[in-house]
């Protein structure tokens, strides 16, 4: 059981960027964040036992971390709330963001589920059939949909830009 708990920990902290990206992809909070990244943790671990070796730890990984995921903002968004919703006054979204990245991160979090996916793995640095062989789509898709994300977000950093000038 130590050597599993060993092994589990040093696969985690080898691959853990992806499952924090997916996380501040998903949610804007770091607390959200934090709570998500358990979620991710624990179901990881409930699921270690299952892993059969026919992919990578890191497909494995962003599998278990995106469907979970989904499986939370799913949950969340059929919530009942209970408390009157209170928007905080934002005066821009460049001065939410210190950097490029992170506008780019804000940027993602409105793209949809499988878009934002593939947007995520591409800037961890995964190939485009690597990226179809975690989604379970086409290498072609990948191509297209990552074209057409690229210039979706090519035009929404012109217009958010373009706004405070």
């Amino acid at each position: 059981m130590e050597i599993q708990k060993q092994n589990f920990i040093r696969i985690i902290n080898a691959n853990q960027g992806i499952v924090k990206s997916l996380c501040k992809a998903y949610y804007v909070s770091y607390e959200d964040q934090k709570d998500a990244f358990q979620d991710i943790i624990l179901q990881l671990w409930k699921s270690f036992d299952t892993f059969r070796g026919e992919s990578e730890f890191s497909t494995w990984i962003y599998r278990v971390s995106l469907n979970t995921l989904l499986s939370k903002v799913r949950k969340e968004r059929t919530r009942i709330i209970t408390e009157p919703l209170s928007i905080p006054a934002m005066t821009s979204p460049v001065a939410l963001a210190d950097d490029d990245r992170e506008l780019l991160i804000i940027v993602i979090r409105y793209l949809k589920d499988l878009d934002k996916a593939i947007v995520i793995l591409y800037l961890e640095g995964y190939q485009n059939k690597e990226i179809s062989q975690m989604l379970k789509i086409s290498p072609s898709n990948v191509s297209t949909r990552l074209n057409r994300v690229k210039n979706e977000l090519r035009a929404k950093f012109k217009t958010r830009i373009n706004e405070f000038k």
